[in-house]
This record gives C-alpha cells, structure tokens and sequence, in this order.
C-alpha cells in the first residue's frame, strides 16, 4: 500500500467492468486498488485482509450481494467507508444501503468524476450522496424513525448550527467558511456534538437534525 494513497477495494461481479474500474482508480494519483472481487464473499474476505478505506461495491451479485457485504462488514465491526456503485434506480435499494453503513452512492451511468469525487469524499469522512438521493433517503429515514427524546437539545447554539449544516450536506472546509470559524474548530464541534447526540457520524447527525427540523415545522 503506498502511503498518501487512497486504498481501495472492488467488488463488481462483471469482468469486464471489474477490469476496466481498477484501471480507471488507478489512472488517478492518489488512488490505490489493493483488491477487486467477483462476489460478496470474495470481497468481505479482501476488506478484512487488505483493510482499505474504501470498498466500491456493486450490489447485485453472486455468493452474497452488496447488501449482505455490507451487513456482514456492519455486524463484524468493520465500519469501512463504501461507495455503492450501481444501476438500481430503486429508492428502497438507496434507503436500504444507507441504513447498511453505506456512505456514497454513484451511479454506474454517471461521469467517472463523480465516482472519483465520492471516493475522496468517504476517505475524508464525509457522505456522497446526489442531491436527490440524498434528500429522499433521509427523509425516508425520519419519517421511519420512532419517536424518541431529541439529544439535540443538550447541544449549544453554534452546534446546532453545525448540526443544521451537515443535514444540508456541507463538508468542514464549506461550514468553516459559512461560519468564519477554522476548520479545525469545526471539527472540535463535531467531536463534541457526536458525544452528546451519541451519534456515530455524519449520517446519524444528518438524520437526527432533519427529524429536529421536521417537528419544529
């Protein structure tokens, strides 16, 4: 693995596409492919051998789909950073995968770009959703969200402020400059909002701040 790289592994059960995907990555210089599976069991094998952070998976394939990849990985601990890539157009696919730890979502019909954009962004701890995807999935998953106390409440003005940001889809670097605030500042905010929500990241904070916003509508 060298150092500096994004490590990344495949799992596409298509050949030819497999292929053709580890040689586009690794046109890129700061990607690495450490591993490209044909299945589901292939690839949650390769993810706990090579670690990588990030898992490119498709999700209809032999020996285990993406789905229980991703439900296995989630049930053994392994909280990697995957990118769904996929040709579904089903938003119960969308909200499914979400709900499985999915942190990115492309399409196999968009730009190459964008796949490059996701994977950079899960690697930095960010989510890469569209615009679309995004609002529909998380709205799903509030309106199918028992009731519960909010923790939002514990939080200071300025951390639900940034709570507020992230459920809008802003990276650190894009609410340090809303803000006027360092990036690192940022950061502290957000270790403080996710001990006191118990969040254990963007997408949970994203989903609990929507579902504050949806009861003070």
């Amino acid at each position: 693995m060298t150092k500096n790289r994004i490590a990344i592994v495949i799992a596409d059960d298509h050949a030819i596409l497999r292929e053709s995907l580890t040689a586009l990555l690794q046109s890129q210089p700061d990607f690495e492919v450490v591993g490209a599976a044909a299945n589901g069991e292939e690839a949650v094998r390769l993810v706990q051998q090579h670690n990588p952070q990030v898992l490119v998976l498709d999700l209809f394939m032999p020996e285990g789909d993406g789905f229980d990849v991703l439900r296995t990985l989630q049930q053994a601990g392994d909280r990697i950073a995957s990118v769904i890539l996929t040709g579904s157009e089903s938003q119960n696919d969308y909200l499914q995968v979400v709900r499985l730890g999915a942190r990115g979502l492309v399409l196999k019909a968009d730009d190459p770009e964008k796949l490059f954009a996701a994977i950079r962004a899960v690697a930095d701890g960010d989510l890469a959703f569209s615009d679309e995807i995004a609002s529909s999935v998380l709205d799903a998953m509030v309106s199918n969200r028992p009731p519960a106390p909010s923790s939002m409440v514990r939080l200071s003005e300025r951390e639900r402020q940034i709570s507020y940001m992230v459920a809008r889809g802003m990276k650190n670097r894009d609410i340090a400059v809303e803000l006027n605030i360092s990036e690192n500042t940022v950061k502290r905010h957000l270790q403080s909002i996710f001990s006191k929500t118990g969040s254990r990241d963007r997408l949970e904070l994203a989903v609990l701040a929507l579902g504050e916003i949806g009861k003070a509508a």
